[in-house]
């Protein structure tokens, strides 16, 4: 009987190896599970501030809840079986941020309309994805650009990490300045950032968990996390069913509407397109993995909830070694039980979990800044202007939309046209538009 479990055991874990070619990727089934959990852990809080978000458009929180975790569910496992990749997708900030206050607040869309907008954006977006477009987008970058972008991020997660963790604070005056270093929630960063570079310079296996873990129960000693906020938590499927598939085509013959998808569109083809350029560690993943981004928007719309990303924080896993769909499977599958241990999760202080950020970004950055040719201004202003205009404005896709702009506008006035290809003066001329269309 014994011989017979141990039998079964090899059968899965050679089934495993197989379908994800962990073997081929240099990895192991233990590492791919760790990075997923590492992965799951840095973005679950996006399940709770999702919905927090989207009900402030009238939508129901317990209903969008729910969304948001099957999102994340459909996203991880395309970008698993179909990609192989270990990248993970969820429903994402600036997206949520988009739909609720521009979607819904500035073009004054009902829920419903707007839902209507992810829909159409959805579909626009996975027959990109599905054709050779998504490739010439891809060669259509030049590489100093490429390399901004991942230094750009880098730094976006960076100052994500900071500014989660209380180290960075909005100032009016100079928009962002010094929190105070005395206060709990960033004294708890800083505490566990100092745990964390220790075990992730010695390469301790599981560095990130266990400094996560580390950062909770100083976030616990230092007042951050207050054990008697955790409670019951219970939730019904029926308005999350009733909410399936619930759009509004009143308006799809206005101008507005169309405005609209022109703008998410942009977001969404080169947020994402950013990212994965940044931290797929396999390019030849990139098509599958962004025809899997594009699915899942679609059907996130279908189940009421705002357009999917591939998140910054699927960093963290790549970072911990994933390097196969059993990361983002991993990651995925536990979106499941969290519906019922949201409390539990809701413990882990975000001071645990912007340390990794942090690593993490000055990780990325340090992997490609030497990758900018600084030696010719036409190639590093642009390259530049991406990573400051990422950062200070908060959205990947604007950033890359003004390093196109201005790497085609430096090539023109230089001459050097021989840099220039059709598709990115095209896009150059769509960015522009992009602007001109975001602020009339």
């Amino acid at each position: 009987m014994s011989g017979k479990q141990q039998g079964t055991s090899w059968s899965l874990k050679e089934f495993t190896n197989r379908k994800f070619n962990i073997l081929e990727e240099k990895s192991t089934i233990k590492t791919e599970i760790l990075a997923g959990l590492t992965s799951f852990i840095s973005i679950s809080y996006i399940i709770a501030v999702n919905a927090s978000v989207l009900s402030t458009t009238g939508m129901d929180y317990g209903a969008v809840t729910i969304a948001t975790v099957f999102s994340a569910v459909v996203g991880c496992l395309l970008m698993a079986f179909l990609a192989n990749s270990p990248l993970i997708i969820t429903p994402g900030m600036s997206d949520n941020a988009f739909f609720a206050f521009t979607l819904v607040g500035a073009f004054g869309l009902t829920s419903p309309q707007a839902l209507t907008v992810v829909l159409v954006v959805g579909i626009l977006f996975t027959v990109i994805a599905a054709s050779k477009i998504a490739l010439k987008l891809a060669s259509a970058i030049p590489g100093t650009l490429v390399s901004g972008m991942s230094v750009a991020i880098g730094f976006f997660v960076m100052f994500l990490g900071l500014k989660d963790g209380g180290i960075i604070i909005g100032n009016e005056g100079t928009l962002v300045a010094l929190g105070n270093l005395s206060d709990p929630l960033p004294l708890t960063t800083l505490l566990t950032l100092l745990i964390a570079v220790i075990l992730f310079e010695r390469k301790v296996p599981a560095n990130f968990l266990i400094s996560i873990v580390a950062g909770t129960l100083i976030g616990i000693a230092t007042g951050v996390v207050n054990l008697s906020e955790v409670t019951d938590f219970s939730f019904t499927l029926t308005p999350f069913i009733e909410g399936i598939g619930q759009f509004d085509f009143s308006s799809i013959l206005t101008l507005d509407f169309w405005i609209a998808v022109f703008a998410l569109l942009m977001m969404v083809l080169f947020q994402n397109l950013g990212s994965q350029l940044s931290m797929l560690p396999d390019r030849k993943k990139l098509p599958k993995a962004y025809l899997s981004n594009a699915i899942s928007t679609l059907v996130s719309a279908v189940l009421g909830c705002n357009s999917t990303s591939t998140t910054a924080e699927g960093a963290t896993g790549v970072a911990a070694g994933g390097r196969t769909g059993l990361t983002s499977l991993t990651a995925g599958l536990l979106f499941i039980p969290a519906l019922f241990i949201l409390p539990i999760l809701s413990l882990i202080p975000m001071s645990a979990v912007a340390p990794i950020l942090i690593i993490v970004g000055a990780s990325m950055i340090q992997g490609n800044i030497k990758k900018i040719p600084f030696d010719e201004f036409s190639d590093a202003f642009p390259a530049l202007f991406t990573i400051i205009m990422t950062l200070l404005t908060f959205n990947i896709a604007d950033g890359i939309a003004f390093g196109f702009i201005s790497y085609t506008l430096l090539k023109l006035v230089k001459n050097d046209t021989k840099e220039l290809t059709g598709t990115t003066v095209l896009l150059s001329v769509i960015f522009i538009l992009y602007f001109v269309l975001s602020f009339i």
